[in-house]
This record gives C-alpha cells, structure tokens and sequence, in this order.
C-alpha cells in the first residue's frame, strides 16, 4: 500500500471478514463441500463403480500369491478457476462514515457476498443439470408433486434412492419444490402416521422418515435482469430435486461422492489506496475472491428429479 494513503487500513481485519464470510441462506458447500488442493492444477479419481462391486476370488493357496487388483477408476486432470471483484470506496466516504462505521470493511464482505452468490448460482446450475446424473426422470402432469390427487412423491423417492449403487444421503431441492413436497398430504401422511391432509412436516421430519442425513433447500434469490433494468428475481435453486450420495473428501484423487469443490488456498482479500480511486484524495479498491472449481466426480451417485412441480 502506498505510504501516501490517507487513513490505515488493517489488511488482517479485511482478509478475517473475507474469510469468515458466510450467508446461512446458501447451501453451495453442504451439497458440493470444499477439499483443499495443493495446486491450482489437481487430478481428481473419476470411479468406476462398477469395478469396485465386482466380487474377486481372494482365497489364497498354501504357496500360491494373492490374486492382484488395481486402484478403479480414473485420475482426471482439472483446473481451480479465480473469482473475484472490485469495489472502489473514496476517501469522502471514510470521512463522511458515521461513528463505529467502516466503510472499508463493509465493502470487502459485501464484494464477498456477491462472489458467494455466483458460486451458489454454479453450484445450483451444476446440481440441477440432467447431464450431470445418470439416474434421473422428468416428472409431469399428475405425476409431479403439485397434484395432491394423483402424485406420490414418498414412493417416487423411497424407490429411486435405492437406484443408485450407493444409496444417496442428501437432499438438494428448490424452496418453491419443497413448500409443495412438505404440504403434500401423502407426506404427511408417511411422516405423521395420523393420515391428515393438512398442516405439514419439518426438514428434520422428512430427513429421518426417507433415512437421509441432511435435507437442504436452496432458497437464495438472484436478480436476473440487466443494470439499468428493473430488477427481475428468480430463485436461484429451480423447482428440482436431486438426491446425491454426498462425502467430505480428504483428498480429491480418493474422493468417493457425487460432486465436491477443490479449493486452492484460502479466499483472497485485499485493499489498495490510489490517487485514481475516486474524487480529490482518491480511494481504496477493495478485492475479494477465490480460487475454486465444482467438480461432479460419481454423476451415477444420484438421482434427479426434474420438474419435480409445474
């Protein structure tokens, strides 16, 4: 920083605020979890699931060696991407702040709110992609959960959970599917046992009833229409559900779950002043990024419901 900079700016308290930042609405990490890397070039195992079924004769003889296997599947080469941005806070902004108010601080959580807002977006569009499962069908008509008449949506779960070699344990859906799949009366039903048709369940309810570790909603919102225009919002998380066979990794070339992040390092925060940045006495640029790639390493680790409501 250059020495002519008009106020002191603590670096530290700017890189913990970057760090620390979390929005409870987001649920990105629970459902593709972070696995540090060591270089921004990695090699993640790409299993075959099939291999790792298949029964193999390990008797041994009284003189004979043990039979040999090899390690499935395959070590793909991948890449960590940046993400980051700018804002630009003026000296005028610093001075005019009211008392206890750090105008430099609040622009390097809000600058990480909206790179943690793209991430959700990435991860919601990766989750929600058909082409990222093997297992999957597109509901419609009475057959999605919307149709209190005619749909099922407890067997259609039930069922296709035990689709996939290794049964899923987490539960990714839109909030506008879920509102419909926790007011649906054969839910309630499957849950509560009393054969209401009104009222609803929990999360936690439902998680235990379908022996799913986790159940998460995205419900995150993202403004849809280009600057200058009216603001459009649409949820982030469609009207979908996945159900993914989720582990936290240790180590992406030994990952065995349906997707996970690679993340190099930790998240990057930084602030210049300049003479450039804004009115007579200039500004500070406020930087705050990260270095990460979602990556779908088992798509047959899944079912994916498309459509799930009209």
């Amino acid at each position: 920083m250059s020495a002519a900079a008009p106020f002191p700016i603590n670096a530290a308290v700017i890189q913990a605020i970057v760090i620390a930042y979390r929005n409870a609405k987001m649920i990105a990490d629970g459902v593709m979890p972070r696995v540090q890397v060591g270089t921004q070039d990695f090699k993640y195992l790409r299993q075959n699931m099939a291999d790792q079924f298949t029964v193999q004769e390990t008797r041994v003889g009284r003189k004979s060696a043990p039979n040999q296997v090899e390690t499935v599947g395959d070590l793909v080469p991948a890449t960590v991407f940046e993400y980051g941005l700018d804002e630009i806070v003026p000296v005028n902004d610093i001075k005019n702040a009211a008392p206890g108010v750090d105008p430099v601080a609040n622009a390097a959580e809000f600058v990480m709110k909206l790179v943690t807002l793209d991430r959700e977006v990435r991860v919601a569009n990766t989750v929600f992609n058909p082409a990222n499962h093997v297992n999957k069908t597109t509901l419609a008509g009475n057959a999605q959960w919307s149709d209190y008449v005619n749909s099922d949506p407890v067997t259609a779960i039930l069922t296709n959970l035990d689709t996939p070699v290794i049964r899923p344990n987490v539960m990714a859906i839109g909030r506008a599917a879920w509102t419909k799949l926790i007011l649906h009366p054969k839910v309630i039903d499957y849950v509560n046992g009393k054969g209401g048709t009104s009222g609803g369940v929990t999360r936690q309810q439902l998680a235990d009833a379908l022996e799913l570790e986790e159940i998460l909603v995205g419900e995150a919102f993202v403004n849809t229409a280009k600057k200058g225009q009216a603001a459009s919002y649409q949820r982030a998380w469609g009207k979908h559900c996945a159900l993914i066979y989720r582990e936290q990794p240790t180590d992406v070339s030994r990952a065995t779950t349906w997707g996970f992040t690679a993340e190099w390092g930790d998240r990057v925060a930084d602030t210049q002043y300049g003479k450039d940045f804004g009115g007579l006495e200039g500004g500070y640029k406020t930087r705050a990024g990260e270095r990460v790639n979602e990556v779908v390493s088992a798509p047959d680790l899944s079912y994916f419901f498309q459509n799930a409501i009209a």
